[in-house]
């Protein structure tokens, strides 16, 4: 997709190496270092400075909107996943016999806030099989006392992306007053986002959104937004901070700008926006369509070299992330390594991201070096 001058251009650390790790930690343009340096230039301004600091928070906003393809007024920003679900937490008047549902394709950040609420609902788990979470299982798990379903759009463990229309229909049917909740971060800026219909989204600065650390993407949709209020201190979510009442009561903003609790983390943002930008004038779609056929010839690659599959087939329904597994992982990841390619490798489990700046020289690569391991 990207020309050569492109990538020389945009991501000249990629040069001489296979990268194809972008689910644990994307690549930022180096427009993103040049923002960077411009953050510092305004904070070395002091207090002259703030305007231009503040001013950023709302042009990343602005930046986001084509990508979560909602208004700039209904994003907002924290500083992780991690935050942004337990903020979450805050948000939901739990009552005694409530329970929430989880999958177990989900990463620690969006399950364990759960598992340690004071309000302590119950805890129900969807669980895949096959690396599958198949609709019936989900069904008998929803009742009118479900007050949250928490699930990932594209499961970090193994690439399985949820068919999002049927899941949510299921959930409507069966629990029509839940909130419905996905994190997006295995998504947002590789595929297109089918899921707006989510009462909350959550996306990390840092993987598929080509931005750095000490950011997440927070978008609660206008029709949600009375139904998630905060309830965490702090002062840049609250709409009375300064006001003469500030003492006696704290009030936060409704939706997605509840979820800015303290100072903003410019220089993310900062670094987010330009990675964001890129990504929109390269076209998410775009992208898609170059990177799905490049996890469609790794997928059968794989599948002819006899390794153990953790991704499932999903025809038509790719994610960037293909995950398998070898009984020598360790080993095979150090042979990788010294060919300067580069996957994750976690417990005996390999998994091989592939984004717009990947190429069908990136996958060849990949298996000619497994094959001759």
């Amino acid at each position: 997709m990207l020309t050569p001058e492109d990538l020389a251009q945009h991501f000249p650390s990629l040069k001489d190496q296979h990268y194809l790790n972008t689910a644990a930690e994307g690549i930022p343009p180096t427009s993103a270092r040049r923002a960077l340096l411009d953050y510092l230039d305004t904070k070395t301004l002091g207090m002259d400075g703030r305007e231009a600091l503040f001013a950023t928070f709302d042009t990343c906003r602005e930046a986001a909107a084509p990508i979560f393809r909602l208004p700039a007024d209904e994003i907002s920003f924290c500083s992780s996943t991690s935050e942004a679900y337990n903020l979450l937490a805050t948000a939901i008047p739990f009552q005694s016999g409530d329970n929430i549902v989880i999958s177990d394709l989900d990463f620690p950040s969006g399950a364990t806030p759960w598992l340690r609420h004071p309000g302590s609902p119950e805890v129900r788990i969807w669980k895949q099989r096959d690396g599958v979470l198949h609709l019936e299982d989900l069904e008998r798990l929803l009742d009118s006392q479900t007050r949250m379903v928490q699930l990932s759009l594209v499961s970090f463990l193994t690439g399985y992306r949820l068919e999002w229309p049927a899941v949510r229909d299921t959930v409507r049917s069966n629990s029509p007053d839940t909130i419905l909740s996905v994190d997006v971060t295995q998504a947002a800026g590789r595929i297109e986002l089918d899921c707006l219909d989510a009462d909350c989204l959550f996306a990390s600065s840092y993987k598929w959104l080509l931005g750095i650390h000490g950011s997440c993407v927070v978008g609660i949709p206008a029709h949600a937004r009375g139904r998630l209020i905060t309830r965490a201190g702090g002062w840049y979510h609250l709409e009375n901070a300064f006001d003469a009442d500030r003492f006696e009561r704290a009030e936060s903003f409704p939706g997605a700008r509840g979820f800015a609790v303290g100072m903003p983390s410019f220089a993310s943002l900062y670094a987010l926006q330009e990675g964001m930008k890129l990504i929109t004038q390269t076209g998410v779609a775009r992208i898609a369509s170059h990177s799905d056929p490049l996890v469609a010839q790794l997928q059968v690659g794989l599948e002819e070299l006899g390794v153990q599959m953790m991704t499932p087939p999903q025809p038509g329904n790719s994610s960037g992330i293909v995950s398998f597994q070898h009984p020598e992982a360790a080993a095979l990841n150090e042979h990788l390594r010294k060919r300067n390619l580069h996957i994750m490798h976690q417990a005996g489990r390999l998994r091989v991201s592939i984004h717009g700046y990947n190429s069908y020289a990136d996958i060849e690569n990949l298996l000619t070096a497994i094959r001759g391991f």
